[in-house]
This record gives structure tokens, C-alpha cells and sequence, in this order.
């Protein structure tokens, strides 16, 4: 486990300090009343309960059961994060995400968390600038696999759980959250979690679907409605000031990547352009057809 992670990590129970030990042939963090287990580098540090008050207002509604920890565990397990989108279109879509969400972590931040990292695109990027990351999923598959795909002496991951946050508080120069905001239970909560554990002055980049409209299917094993890809909440200007801590965070938003751009396939011819004339390009467009497909939260804590 590396030597900087070490100086970050704190009980996501009690926020008390950890400490390595070894138990036979294997690793584990204590702090005295809890034990974490480490398998391959990647500390497990997700507390042994369920948590509670884990339904969102569509579960309450349907008088149903979302076990948020277990459900995205078991995501992993199915889908593999690390297979490249099959339509050109859409993986060019997903390198311009990245490289917006990129122009917005400044260049100051040298430590740098990516909460829900998928298949790690985040460490793969800014290890080359030089900079620390810790890539941190509430599943252990794929944080085990991106320190894998990206070993670097700056390169850190865990399983952990943004609302059971294992780390000292004011730890990070800069937070990524992109594209799982609209799958967790509470976003309001989850926002204020990871500004405890960013730096005063440090930004939270938050990116999710804009003004998306959420389509549900019957599930064949529940018989309940079920909403696509599991997005539970739906994102614009207006709305996600309800879920901002205005008294611990000053934000704006910014929308990009046009729908019909990308479901024609016009993104294609834009992708030799450099990114500074593409999103001109693309804010024109989003100008006239008003359909944008994704939407960033910028938050600089105070």
C-alpha cells in the first residue's frame, strides 16, 4: 500500500487514525475497534453494516428496499467498465467528458480523488501530469483493476463508499464525481461527504446527464417499475441548487455535448479538432438546438 495513502486514510466509521498490521499472510488497517482487511494493495474500507436509510423517494414510493452497497458491488460483477463503447460516436462523446472535466482541475491540485472511478480514465490521465491520485470504488473489482491497468508510485485505491468517506478531513486538492451522482440515494448528502474531505479552496467536479428524462421498464424479477441504467435523479441549473451546501461551497454549472451531434454521428468529423475550438463548435450548436446531454457541477469549497 503506498506510503501516501497511509497519511490519508482514517476509520470511515469513527474517523479514526488506522493502522497497518499483519495477521498471518495477510494485511489489515485497525483502529483498535474496527479492522479492515487489504487484498492486493487495495484496503477494503467499507463498513460490515448495511446502510441504513439507503432508499431514495422512488423506493419509498414503491415501499421497496435499495441496498445501495450491495447493488453496486454486484454492478461490477456484471458489467466489466473496462470494455470500450462499441459505437465511434459514443466513445468520442466520452473523450471530450473527459477532457472537460479535465480543463476544470486546476493545475495547483497535486492530490486528486476519483470517486467512482469505473475503469480508471482519471488515474491513466492525470498520472501523467505529475500528480497523485487515489481512485477509490465502492466495489473492489474495479479499483483493483485500475491499480492494475495504471501502477505508478503516485497511484493509489481503495473500495470505499462516499457516504462512509475513509479519510481525514480537508485531504484533497481536487474531487471527481462523473456520471454516478444520478444513481445514489441521496445527493444532497453526498455532496456535502465529499467536501468534508476536500481542502478549502480545493473543487469538486461533478458530472452527470442533463435535464435527463428518466424512462422505467417493469422488472421481471420484482414486478416494480425500474428506471434505465438505475439513474434515479435527473439534473439541470435549476434544480441542483437544492442539493448544494451554499454555506460550504460556491459552484457553477456548465452544459456541453450535443444530442444531436453525437446520435448523428456529426462528432465524429469535429474529433481532429482541438478542444478549445470543439466546444466552441459545440456550445453554437447547443445554442440553437437547446439539447445538451451532459452537465457539470464546478464547487470551490470555501
Amino acid at each position: 500500500m503506498k506510503h501516501f495513502l497511509k497519511d490519508l486514510l482514517a476509520d470511515p466509521i469513527t474517523g479514526e487514525n488506522l493502522i497497518e498490521e499483519k495477521r498471518g499472510e495477510k494485511y489489515f488497517l485497525s483502529s483498535g475497534e474496527h479492522s479492515y482487511l487489504i487484498n492486493e494493495e487495495v484496503p477494503i474500507l467499507l463498513p460490515d453494516n448495511e446502510i441504513k436509510n439507503s432508499n431514495s423517494e422512488l423506493h419509498t414510493s414503491l415501499n421497496s428496499d435499495f441496498n445501495y452497497t450491495a447493488h453496486y458491488q454486484e454492478d461490477a460483477q456484471y458489467f466489466d467498465y473496462f470494455i470500450e463503447a462499441e459505437s465511434a460516436a459514443t466513445k468520442e462523446e466520452i473523450r471530450r467528458l473527459h477532457q472537460v472535466i479535465a480543463k476544470h482541475i486546476p493545475e495547483k491540485a497535486k492530490l486528486i480523488l476519483d470517486a467512482g472511478c469505473g475503469n480508471g480514465w482519471a488515474a491513466h490521465f492525470f498520472l501523467t501530469k505529475e500528480k497523485k491520485v487515489v481512485s477509490m470504488d465502492i466495489s473492489l473489482k474495479n479499483p483493483t483493476k485500475v491499480l492494475k491497468e495504471y501502477p505508478h508510485e503516485n497511484h493509489a485505491a481503495i473500495a470505499g463508499d462516499v457516504y462512509h468517506l475513509p479519510f481525514k478531513k480537508n485531504s484533497f486538492d481536487a474531487i471527481i464525481a462523473s456520471e454516478i451522482m444520478e444513481h445514489v440515494y441521496d445527493p444532497k448528502l453526498f455532496i456535502s461527504k465529499l467536501l468534508e474531505v476536500l481542502k478549502p479552496g480545493g473543487k469538486l467536479i461533478i458530472t452527470t446527464p442533463y435535464n435527463e428524462k428518466i424512462e422505467y421498464f417493469l422488472c421481471v424479477h420484482c414486478n416494480k417499475p425500474t428506471p434505465q441504467n438505475a439513474h434515479l435523479h435527473s439534473f439541470n441549473e435549476k434544480n441542483i441548487t437544492a442539493f448544494i451546501p451554499e454555506e460550504l461551497a460556491d459552484f457553477k454549472t456548465e452544459k456541453f455535448s450535443n444530442k444531436y451531434l453525437v446520435r448523428l454521428r456529426l462528432n465524429l468529423l469535429m474529433s481532429f479538432l482541438p478542444f478549445h475550438l470543439w466546444k466552441f463548435k459545440d456550445s453554437v450548436v447547443n445554442s440553437i438546438f437547446k439539447k445538451p446531454l451532459r452537465f457539470l457541477i464546478e464547487l470551490n469549497k470555501k
